[in-house]
């Protein structure tokens, strides 16, 4: 008796599953909207414009001079020599200082000493330190200080640039705080 309840109850599931499946579930409506759709949707495809015409180049520079030609740019270098006055030129007949010998980027400010009219700048190399004032020469580029704060030293220095002018540049030494 057990087994015809379990068999009756599995035909009942299988015959209710069978009789959902064969329902429409609105997909007849579905395909009746996307043919009224189709119908009345009308496909409008904009013509093209014309191609623009192509008009040639002529390249009339070959005869004319190369501007990388090396030449050229020589001349252009001194022409802007002669033209430029020259006044800006490190000395390099007066005495160098020790600070002169090392890189600027190897020169740390430690600290200041004030003594009335006149500040020092304690500058740190390697294990050494050297007291510095204003007009004292440092770095390998000619550079002079020109003014000493608590907190930074301003150096101007005299490089030269691409042409072979001599420029003046701008530095800075700040002060660097004790690592504890």
């Amino acid at each position: 008796m057990r087994n015809t309840r379990f068999g009756r109850g599995t035909l009942c599931i299988a015959l209710l599953s069978g009789l959902a499946g064969c329902g429409d579930s609105g997909v007849q409506e579905i395909k009746q909207w996307m043919a009224d759709a189709r119908k009345e949707t009308r496909v409008a495809v904009p013509k093209l414009s014309p191609p623009k015409q192509f008009i040639p180049f002529s390249y009339g520079g070959k005869s004319s001079v190369d501007p990388f030609n090396p030449s050229k740019l020589a001349v252009a270098l001194a022409r802007l020599k002669a033209n430029s006055s020259g006044a800006l030129k490190p000395d390099m007949e007066r005495r160098r200082d020790p600070l002169e010998s090392y890189p600027l980027d190897t020169l740390k400010m430690v600290g200041t000493l004030e003594k009335p009219g006149l500040s020092y700048a304690l500058l740190q190399v390697d294990k050494s330190v050297f007291q510095v004032k204003v007009g004292n020469y440092i770095g390998q580029n000619f550079g002079m200080i020109t003014a000493i704060t608590e907190t930074e030293v301003d150096v101007k220095e005299i490089v030269q640039d691409a042409s072979g002018d001599w420029v003046e540049r701008k530095a800075k030494l700040e002060l660097q705080e004790a690592k504890k």
